[in-house]
């Protein structure tokens, strides 16, 4: 079983950047997923958070009208838009699945409720 982030990068404060997370091994579409990031120093915190079908979304408010999250269950891939990047948005982003039992839930936000992780990408925000 295994996510594999990708798609970070330097860009300038403003820009844009997508991340994909392809999952191999599991059934994907019997998972939610979500992004989460962790700055330097800092906690790991959750960023967006889609169900299985992709229906319900959740993001965090830091995030709300800038990031848009989705996936295409034909790929096994989960994607998260960045617009309107600000340096506070720097960390290594990652890319986890919860479920199957939780995969209709969009209120699981916390870290520890996820089962399986990928690598992180890191994202840097130049100001």
């Amino acid at each position: 079983v295994q996510l594999q982030a990708s798609g970070g990068g330097l860009v300038q404060a403003g820009g844009s950047l997508s991340l994909s997370c392809v999952a191999s091994g599991l059934k994907f579409s019997s998972y939610a997923m979500g992004w989460f990031r962790q700055a330097p120093g800092k906690e790991r915190e959750f960023v967006a958070r889609i169900t299985w079908s992709g229906a319900a979304k959740v993001s965090a408010d830091s995030v709300k009208g800038r990031f848009a999250i989705s996936r295409d269950n034909d790929r096994n891939t989960v994607y998260l838009q960045m617009n309107s990047l600000k340096p506070e948005d720097t960390a290594v982003y990652y890319c986890a699945a919860d479920g199957p039992t939780a995969r209709n839930s969009i209120t699981r936000t916390q870290t520890n409720l996820y089962q399986l992780w990928g690598q992180g990408t890191l994202v840097t925000v130049s100001s």
